[in-house]
């Protein structure tokens, strides 16, 4: 849908709305498919939504729903009467200064049969709906429509929600709003934040259970105190290794101060996992030296930066590795692709690394130097293999061939620029499915036999993981060829 500035110059504080055209459900009078309409339910309360009849062919079926968004729909049986919100448009009248009211549809004077609506808002003027509140809308190209509220993230506005998908009308498309019914999903929301405004009254003055809290209501204090006892075995710990492990805080919860694990936020709370291991503040410093010890035993620095401070040293010894199969390796691709480095992160020294469109540094987590190494060799294989374009390739071919549950798809060796090749092996089941690539070391090529080629390829790529075995290759003389055996 084109947005549009807004042209409309009536006052919408003051504007109301008289429906006068309703269509009687009982009397099989329904709207066309997916017509957006004012509802009155039987309850008399008033909604709106999108018509979706079960049987699509027939115009007369009523039997189906209203859709409101997502999963959010009212069943035709519940619905009373409907008036049409798409065979009206109300830019002319709401151009005029003077209009106050609009009459939709000829004039009834009997009250049963029309409804009325007023007291508009405009998100323009900041007055935004209730969480879940369903609104009936004034659009800015003049068409009526129904949305449920959902706010941003950051609460500094939001959208109506009105169909499937979470189909929604912004705030740039809508000229003017007022609540329609309260209806279940809105009050589930209205009690929760009931509850939330009662949690917050309760956390306003906490009680601390003088067992649980002797220490205070500062973590920090039991993380000191858990810190002072791990030294006595790991000289080296530091609170910035213990925090690896998800943190713990004390917070409010009904009323009391408790320990929890730090869970995040969800839907913008946060969210926190009580301890329940103990109900002293001793017993807690002791779970956490427990919780804590493995984050602390292997941040050792003396083995973690056992070649020193200089991230130089690291890389070289990982640069002479990968060349040594890798030969058309050099420095600049690795540069190129990976950046490493050894920097202070939250108070401890950690191996970091950032790829190539990276704007930051990320922790390359890991125990030792030798880990560290191995992890940097991986990428910098990985920038090989992609430094060296691929010239030729051979499919293999292959029945139905079952791995641990997964069938496999694809197997297929490529000869890359360099003259060395790569395997790539793809397999899946009926709703999910993966791949891998593998270098073909020089070491497999110095055999003098395709067997033996074999013997050492499968120790790479063997059958048990990857499908197909010595028995299913050794007979194909076109990838003996490919692969240069005579």
């Amino acid at each position: 849908m084109k947005r549009q500035e807004n042209m409309f110059k009536c006052d919408h504080t003051v504007l109301h709305l008289s429906f006068n055209d309703f269509h009687d459900v009982k009397a099989g009078d329904m709207p066309e498919y997916d017509e957006f309409c004012l509802l009155e339910l039987k309850d008399g309360r008033h909604t709106a939504g999108k018509w979706h009849p079960s049987d699509y062919s027939n115009k007369k079926s009523i039997s189906g729903v209203f859709g409101r968004g997502g999963f959010d729909t009212i069943d035709v049986s519940e619905v009373l009467k409907w008036h049409s919100f798409d065979r009206y448009n109300l830019s002319s009248c709401l151009k005029e200064e003077s209009t106050k009211g609009i009459n939709i549809g000829e004039w009834i004077e009997d009250i049963d049969k029309k409804a009325e609506f007023g007291g508009f808002y405009s998100t323009d003027d900041g007055d935004f709906p209730k969480q879940e509140q369903y609104c009936l809308l004034i659009l800015k190209d003049g068409r009526m429509a129904g949305g449920r509220w959902d706010w941003w993230r950051d609460k500094k506005g939001g959208q109506f929600i009105y169909a499937s998908a979470l189909s929604s009308f912004g705030m740039k498309e809508v000229w003017a709003w007022t609540p329609l019914s309260s209806d279940d999903i809105f009050e589930r929301e209205e009690e929760r934040e009931r509850e939330r405004k009662h949690e917050e009254e309760l956390n306003r003055n906490p009680f601390a259970d003088p067992e649980k809290f002797k220490y205070g209501t500062d973590i920090n204090v039991y993380y000191k105190m858990a810190l002072k006892k791990l030294r006595k075995e790991y000289p080296w710990a530091k609170l910035a290794q213990m925090k690896k492990e998800t943190a713990y805080v004390i917070v409010p919860r009904h009323g009391q101060y408790i320990f929890g694990q730090d869970k995040g936020t969800f839907m913008d709370e946060k969210v926190v996992k009580e301890w329940t291991e103990g109900s002293t503040a001793d017993e807690f410093v002791d779970f956490l030296c427990k919780y804590t010890k493995n984050a602390v035993r292997d941040s050792n620095p003396a083995e973690k930066f056992k070649f020193g401070m200089d991230i130089e040293v690291y890389l070289e010894k990982a640069y002479e590795n990968v060349k040594k199969d890798y030969r058309w390796f050099d420095k600049k691709t690795a540069e190129e692709y990976c950046q490493f480095a050894i920097k202070k992160v939250h108070g401890d020294w950690e191996f970091v690394r950032k790829f190539k469109n990276d704007k930051k540094y990320y922790v390359y987590d890991c125990t030792s130097a030798e880990r560290f190494i191995e992890m940097a060799e991986h990428e910098y294989q990985e920038a090989a293999i992609r430094a060296n374009s691929v010239v030729d390739e051979y499919k293999v071919s292959f029945g139905s061939v079952e791995i641990q549950g997964w069938y496999l798809e694809k197997y297929v060796f490529y000869k890359l620029r360099s003259g060395d090749y790569k395997v790539s092996v793809q397999a899946g089941d009926r709703v999910t499915g993966g791949g891998r690539d593998f270098f073909i070391t020089p070491y497999c090529f110095e055999a003098e036999s395709y067997e033996e080629f074999l013997n050492r390829y499968l120790e790479i790529v063997p059958a048990r993981s990857f499908g197909l075995g010595k028995e299913d290759l050794l007979p194909d003389k076109n990838l003996k060829k490919f692969l240069g055996y005579r």
